[in-house]
């Protein structure tokens, strides 16, 4: 049986942590546990062993941190780690139904355009391991405690385009529900199965009781098998060594009830042992094991978010096109990219839940463009994308870099786009729109479209496209040259969802093309069109009419909950208008301040550019602190209410730095700075993503930062806090293997300067474990050590 077979078909166990057993072994800190497969293999597959014993099905290999970013002897390291996790099985004597799963965690730095790793980087980073996996004979990939969808995606390409093994996916939430980035359940879910994987679940963070309603998310949500492999709880510190709050026993009796949820595999993560997988097996073992079932739901996601089509219909913004739009042509041959934005920003604020994507020009580079728009896009903006060219490779290249599970545009019954977008439309996964068209062109007739879209339906089949991953344009045609036109099309939407059971969607704008008042057309046919079940509409948000039809739809079909949506957009409605200003010249819901809204969007060009005209009115330090510094409190707000989340948040920071850039040039000089900041990854830790994030932050709130980087010896940072003076000393560890460095560092700090104070934040840290090693804060996250800073130095 191999482990695809046995996770669908029986309860699957995994085994518990690795990294604290291994320091209860005698891992120091600061050492690496991925050399402990050359040094101490003994001990590494009597670990594996005593899993095995436990009633472990799935042995993780000791290569968490096993990545070309951190070893150059990774054939050595991969391949002991495997050999060591294969002789436990020898050594235990049974064989079947035991499988190594080649553990592959982040790589501990941020993608861009939030950190400097380009994606295509991180996957070829992930690729080595991978093909190292597969030489030393892993049974399946197990990418694991990934807290960044993107980062995610680049392991989980690697994976399937380097091996022919199973690969799994685990990430690693927060106590609010939600990846580091943003992403939550439905957002995570979608995209990994759009991208093929074989199994889904949760790892790390948190303990089984907050895991407890997380995993309920992924029995409702998930199509794929469900692993769920909590902490031990959360961790603290006794007598300078890290524990875990909750014991075997009542870790035991709530992974029962996570399994009685229709949980597919259970293990354990940080501070398990194999006597927590011994009592889980043994309450598990007897209750019925639950099959996954097929969710037939039709679902695109940002890095955020999920939106499903067909609950109720959906507004796709058509305004990111060039077609019949002088001014977006003349932003695509002068690479205007902030027109872009601000044509993605407005048409959000508007209300549309899917942006339209289309930058096709005969004369301009579509391929560069296309994939600058996206990224740019996705940088600023938390809603998902329409990926939409007639162009293959331009296609295939953004979606490669999308972050989130897509929307196509499109594929169509002709055989050469059918052979070329089905493969795309397979391997990244995302929601395809079929046009029904073909070589003989658009038929006349509700059959003949239903022909047409049968016949894609079929071939998609084929590739394993399922049909809710699939949307059937009907094609609006101008009634303005066929009277019939509107009534075909509306009679193939009906006829399509009854005979085939897939959604439909339509560009509406295009009936109405060469009559007098189009918009009264556009919003009468979307009525029409909703009434004949339309599942999403391509359109223009800053049409009134349209917008009131699509709310007047939904209050009137009970899709509008005590009509709350239409009241808001009824008590907002300003004068008709089908033309849209400039993001950035119009009155904004955040302010009326542009420079602001600049910051907040994080429209970094804009925000530039507002800041030099600004300067031309009043004083340098009138512009930081009436306009910059209000703009990144709004900000920090937000994320902290989690209304914002970090991508936005990383985003609005480079948009101050703009502002900020063009404060230096008017003063001719640097502003002026606040007090000194000394920041630090602790010994041993190579994963800087939360300090880096302080580090910008604390920069834009004007305090010198010194940042020592990763891996940095307790010694070194009391050194260099006398050196500096600084009285405020960020310590950041992800790794429950460093955090006993951090404490190490705490009190050399509190012994030698304790006028110095210590705040310090990461994954595995808590309020309680920070107070026993004695630090002065605990930060949750990098804007509650900039609120620290501001009250400690009284700035707030």
């Amino acid at each position: 049986m191999t482990i695809k077979e046995k996770i669908n078909t029986s309860l699957t166990y995994f085994d518990g942590g690795m990294g604290t057993l291994l320091q209860k072994a005698g891992l120091m800190p600061g050492e690496l546990p991925e050399m402990w497969n050359l040094t101490h293999p003994d001990i590494i597959t009597g670990i594996h062993l005593d899993y095995l014993k436990a009633g472990a099905n799935v042995l993780t290999s000791n290569t968490f941190g096993a990545n070309g970013l951190k070893f150059d002897n990774l054939d050595e390291i991969i391949g002991a780690a495997i050999r060591n996790a294969r002789q436990a099985i020898e050594l235990f004597g049974e064989s079947e139904n035991r499988f190594i799963a080649f553990d592959m965690g982040p790589l501990g730095k941020m993608l861009k355009p939030l950190g400097e790793l380009e994606f295509e980087k991180a996957v070829e980073i992930f690729a080595q391991s991978v093909k190292l996996a597969e030489k030393h004979n892993a049974d399946l990939i197990l990418i694991e405690t990934m807290n960044d969808l993107y980062e995610t995606k680049a392991a989980v390409l690697a994976a399937k385009e380097n091996s022919s093994l199973p690969v799994f996916v685990t990430n690693a939430y927060d106590e609010n529900g939600r990846l580091m980035t943003g992403a939550d359940p439905e957002a995570v879910i979608a995209t990994l199965e759009g991208l093929g994987v074989d199994a889904i679940g949760i790892n790390c963070s948190l303990g089984p009781k907050q895991m407890k309603e997380i995993a309920k998310e992924y029995v409702r949500l998930s199509s794929l098998p469900i692993i769920v492999n909590p902490n031990a709880g959360m961790p603290r510190s006794v007598d300078g060594k890290t524990v875990f709050d909750v014991d075997a026993d009542e870790f035991s009796d709530i992974m029962t009830q996570i399994v009685s949820m229709g949980v597919q595999a259970v293990g354990g993560c940080c501070g398990t042992t194999p006597e927590y997988i011994k009592k889980t097996v043994e309450k598990t073992k007897s209750l019925p094991f639950i099959k996954p079932t097929e969710k037939e739901r039709t679902l695109v996601s940002s890095y955020t978010h999920a939106v499903e089509i067909g609950k109720r219909p959906a507004l796709i913004g058509e305004r990111i096109n060039p077609t019949g739009k002088s001014k977006f042509k003349a932003a695509l041959r002068e690479n205007n990219i902030g027109y872009i934005l601000s044509e993605g920003i407005a048409q959000q604020e508007k209300g549309v839940q899917i942006l339209d994507v289309n930058v096709g020009l005969p004369e301009i580079d579509e391929e560069t463009m296309m994939v600058t728009a996206v990224s740019e896009l996705q940088a600023v903006l938390d809603l998902p994308l329409q990926i939409d060219t007639v162009k293959t490779a331009a296609m295939e290249k953004a979606l490669r870099i999308y972050n989130g599970k897509p929307l196509i545009n499109s594929v169509n019954a002709k055989e050469e786009s059918l052979r070329s977008v089905l493969p795309l439309a397979k391997k990244y996964g995302g929601v395809l729109i079929g046009l029904t068209i073909d070589e003989s062109g658009i038929p006349e007739t509700a059959e003949g479209r239903l022909a047409l879209a049968e016949k894609i339906v079929n071939r998609a089949k084929e590739y394993g496209i399922r049909k809710k991953d699939i949307i059937i344009d009907t094609l609006a045609m101008t009634v303005s040259s066929d009277d019939n036109s509107a009534k075909v099309t509306l009679e193939a939407i009906e006829l399509i969802k009854k005979k085939l059971g897939v959604k439909c969607c339509l560009g509406v704008s295009n009936i109405s093309f060469g009559l007098p008042n189009r918009d009264d057309v556009n919003s009468f046919f979307l009525t029409m069109a909703f009434t004949k079940g339309l599942d999403a509409a391509i359109m223009n948000p800053y049409s009134t009419k349209m917008m009131k039809s699509y709310h007047c739809f939904l209050a009137l079909n009970g899709m509008d909950k005590g009509c709350a949506e239409y009241i808001d957009f009824a008590s907002n409605l300003t004068e008709e208008t089908v033309i849209k200003k400039d993001a950035v010249t119009e009155k904004s819901p955040d302010t009326d301040d542009k420079l602001q809204y600049a910051v907040i969007k994080g429209m970094k060009e804009a925000a530039f550019e507002e800041a030099k005209k600004l300067l031309g009115e009043k004083d340098a330090m009138t512009v930081i602190n009436s306009h910059i510094i209000p703009a990144l409190d709004t900000v920090g707000s937000r994320f902290e209410k989690k209304t914002m989340f970090l991508p936005q948040l990383l985003m609005s920071a480079e948009a101050a730095s703009a502002a900020f850039d063009a404060v230096k040039s008017a003063l001719g000089t640097s502003a002026p700075k606040k007090e000194t900041v000394l920041v630090a990854t602790v010994k041993g830790d190579i994963h800087d993503i939360g300090k880096n994030i302080v580090k910008v932050l604390l920069e834009n709130y004007g305090y010198n930062v010194v940042d020592l980087g990763k891996d940095v010896p307790p010694e070194t940072v009391l050194s260099k806090a006398k050196e500096t003076g600084t009285k405020l000393v960020g310590l950041s560890a992800l790794m429950t293997t460093t955090v006993e460095a951090m404490e190490e560092t705490v009190k050399l700090l509190h012994k030698e300067l304790p006028e110095v104070k210590t705040v310090v934040g990461g994954a595995v840290l808590t309020q309680e474990y920070a107070d026993m090693i004695g630090a002065d804060k605990y930060a949750k996250d990098a804007m509650e050590t900039v609120r620290y800073a501001e009250t400690l130095f009284g700035h707030c």
